[in-house]
């Protein structure tokens, strides 16, 4: 580069200013908006539907997750976004349109469950011509809800990019997506709040006019926060005019070769399958979780729903202690090893509160779980950064994300299926039923600690550069 170009460079740099702490933190309401909408659909949605309305807990699990399902799509709207601004941005227009696609897309979601429970006449679930054509709507709409997820969150990450220098995108992110355990605890909060006139047994009237309801207001109100999140921030922050180039983007490796990177180490395939085994382990239970309050605890709806504040609590405090004590003493693989063993207990301690029905055992076992995942989940992301390297960095994050996004919904399919099949094995005994899935969760953590044993950072790094290497020689060529 010659010397005058690095002159502009540094000259256009300059002329931006960098996004504050106040900043930072207004981004973060976003990501709170995303976890409060999680807690309508795996914390109130699949409680309903698999409880109340008695709808198979294999079709619910299918049904919560396509939105995951849906996560390769991202690729595809992050290009969109790079190529095509909208109403002059690149970011926030689509940021936009996707959160209240999402919005209106879940309250739909709740009056077709509606429709379904009005088709479905029998105590029992059957299958009829309306209960078919009623699940294909539902399915549907949760598509549409979780396609319009992956073109707002895919716009606002790549937005924290743009605004961001290397020397303060770490901040930036931990800021952003700390505010993640927010909205999980506000979205309990509001939640049960909103429900708390539902006692246990409630008429299927009122049980419908509070959960319309809260349907109207929580999507208004995570609407709200992403337009007060994102507004003027690209306008005055976004770096993407000045570094979206030809010659430094990194979309100009074609798809082709951005393959042979990212396989050009069997420790790529090794360390993906560790992350599928990981996180399928980490999330099965989450399906099930407030069904399992309600059936075995007899918990009302408002109560189970406020579980997650115990969940979400549990994981802050570990993501605050985690990267600052545990990680640079105990090292990445050690804390990963123990955050697996620490994470296989805590599920079999939400299977022995059972036993007890003990509402308060059932809370203190889902503090030690969120405790158990942030420890966990801390050590692989901090692991998961040094498997990637900085020349393709974009092509090895979305690797790992979708590796996490896949498996999250497999691991939604399988909590469902599993309670299915104990329920018909055991039905004189739900306890061992729902027990089914976290003794499953448990034998998963320790074979993701099998898969752990074979990841080799130094090989990583040494295949993928000669491969990089490679393809920036054919590229001169």
């Amino acid at each position: 580069m010659a010397s005058s170009d690095v002159f502009d460079t540094q000259t256009e740099s300059l002329a931006v200013p960098r996004v504050n702490l106040m900043t930072m933190f207004r981004l973060g309401l976003f990501q709170m908006g995303l976890s409060m909408m999680s807690i309508l659909t795996l914390g109130v949605l699949n409680r309903v539907m698999i409880q109340e309305i008695a709808i198979p807990a294999t079709l619910v699990s299918l049904v919560l997750a396509l939105p995951a399902f849906l996560s390769p799509t991202r690729i595809l709207f992050g290009q969109i976004s790079d190529a095509k601004p909208l109403l002059g941005y690149h970011r926030t227009t689509y940021v936009w349109i996707g959160a209240g696609i999402f919005a209106i897309a879940a309250f739909s979601a709740v009056q077709v469950m509606w429709q379904l429970n009005a088709v479905n006449i029998a105590d029992t679930w059957i299958w009829t011509t309306q209960t078919i054509a009623w699940t294909g709507v539902l399915g549907l709409v949760f598509a549409v809800y979780g396609l319009a997820i992956c073109v707002s969150g895919t716009t606002f990450a790549a937005l924290l990019v743009d605004i961001s220098e290397e020397d303060n995108r770490s901040q930036v992110v931990g800021i952003v997506w700390s505010m993640l355990m927010v909205g999980i605890i506000v979205g309990a909060i509001i939640s049960s709040s909103l429900l708390k006139q539902l006692t246990a047994g409630a008429a299927i009237e009122t049980l419908q006019a509070a959960i319309n309801r809260l349907f109207m207001i929580v999507p208004t109100i995570v609407f709200v926060l992403a337009i007060l999140a994102t507004i003027g921030v690209e306008k005055k922050y976004s770096r993407f005019s000045k570094r979206s180039t030809p010659g430094n983007r990194e979309d100009s490796i074609s798809l082709g070769k951005a393959w042979s990177i990212l396989t050009a180490s069997p420790q790529t395939g090794i360390f993906f399958t560790f992350l599928l085994v990981m996180t399928i382990s980490l999330f099965m239970q989450d399906p099930i979780l407030e069904p399992y309050a309600g059936e075995v605890f007899k918990m009302p709806l408002a109560e189970s729903t406020r579980l997650n504040i115990f969940y979400g609590t549990g994981i802050s405090i570990a993501y605050g202690v985690t990267g600052f004590f545990i990680v640079p003493r105990l090292g990445q693989r050690r804390t990963i090893k123990l955050g697996c063993i620490l994470v296989a207990s805590s599920a079999l301690l939400l299977w022995f509160s059972g036993f007890s029905a003990n509402p308060n055992f059932l809370k203190f076992s889902l503090v030690i779980f969120g405790l158990s995942t942030g420890f966990l989940t801390t050590a692989a992301v901090s692991l998961m950064l040094d498997l990637t390297v900085a020349e393709a960095a974009g092509t090895f994050i979305g690797a790992w994300g979708l590796a996490q996004s896949i498996s999250r919904g497999i691991a939604v399919v399988i909590g469902g299926t599993v309670l299915d099949l104990g329920r018909n094995l055991l039905p004189n005994n739900l306890v061992l039923a729902y027990g089914s899935v976290f003794a499953l969760e448990a034998v998963g953590m320790l074979v993701s600690i099998w898969f752990l044993n074979r990841v080799n950072v130094t090989e990583f790094k040494t295949n993928t550069k000669q491969a990089l290497a490679s393809v920036l020689e054919s590229d001169l060529d």
